[in-house]
């Protein structure tokens, strides 16, 4: 089986799965593990490089407004590769290549691969897709076997963070703010936290800084999407003068926490368990949390 994965979470699963040898191809965003670096590239970004968290809204907005991609798609390579599945998704168009964009790629092709799309809402989303990518390649046992572990790893943290519960604001993006949805409140409340504006499976949403000043969390986590946790605390660095950040309750009281959004946020793969870990010890202590800024 020849695998082509244009999403990173796909990417995560399959090499979880012990796939990884079966996949020929990835996205430009396919970084984990660094095995799938290896692999040959078939997307890259329609945006400018080094463009500020504004540039980069506004940028995103008027290229997705006009109903343009954000991202190119190497149609030829694709060809060559003849792949048997393409894992893409559908869920996000800022994220990554949509189905859509991939289905015109290949309807061309002589013999058209299964696609696979990943749109999940919730962590139990996640897991019906690990399932399911287990079942289309032949790895259910494999796909048992990590579920049941992923299982285990959130039953613990679930047992040690009943009490207390801090308010928590999740900000996927600071310039606008954005609060983290889908499955991120999902993950605050398994590791003992309140998200103070999202609910489970709610989409994404831009905020003001009144919102944000009303909602008063107890504890920022901010995970831009794209970025790590150095950029993270980069991009906190960027808006720290602005009053309304600093009038912020959780600002004073040193409660904002940049974390890994790439590796254990953004991405709905196994690492989201890895997020939830690292929230529960931010939250109730446990493995010490980098420091706050």
């Amino acid at each position: 089986m020849r695998i082509v994965s244009l999403v990173p979470n796909g990417t995560e699963i399959l090499f979880a799965l012990g796939a990884g040898d079966l996949v020929v191809g990835v996205s430009h965003e396919c970084d984990y593990p660094a095995e799938a670096r290896t692999r040959p590239i078939l997307t890259g970004s329609a945006l400018t490089p080094g463009m500020s968290a504004a540039e980069v809204d506004a940028a995103v907005s008027a290229q997705v407004g006009g109903g343009l991609s954000l991202y190119t798609l190497d149609e030829t390579r694709i060809a060559e590769l003849a792949p048997d599945v393409i894992v893409t998704q559908q869920l996000c168009p800022v994220c990554a290549v949509s189905t859509e964009q991939v289905d015109g790629a290949v309807r061309p092709l002589p013999r058209c691969p299964e696609l696979v799309s990943l749109d999940p809402n919730t962590i139990g989303g996640v897991f019906a897709d690990i399932r399911r990518v287990g079942e289309v390649i032949g790895r259910s046992q494999a796909a048992e076997a990590l579920l049941a572990d992923l299982d285990r790893r959130l039953a613990a943290v679930r047992q040690r963070t009943a009490s207390p519960r801090p308010r928590v604001l999740a900000l996927e993006w600071l310039d606008p703010p954005f609060a983290g949805g889908h499955w991120v409140p999902e993950m605050i409340e398994i590791a003992g936290g309140i998200d103070v504006i999202a609910r489970p499976g709610d989409h994404s949403a831009r905020l003001t800084w009144d919102q944000i000043a009303a909602a008063d969390p107890d504890v920022i986590v901010v995970m831009p999407c794209g970025f790590d946790e150095a950029g993270a605390r980069e991009q906190i660095a960027m808006i720290a003068d602005r009053p309304e950040w600093r009038a912020l309750r959780a600002v004073r009281e040193a409660q904002v926490f940049p974390v890994d959004a790439n590796g254990c946020f953004s991405r709905p793969g196994p690492r989201l368990v890895d997020g939830v870990e690292r929230l529960a010890a931010i939250l109730h202590g446990g493995n010490p949390p980098a420091s706050s800024v």
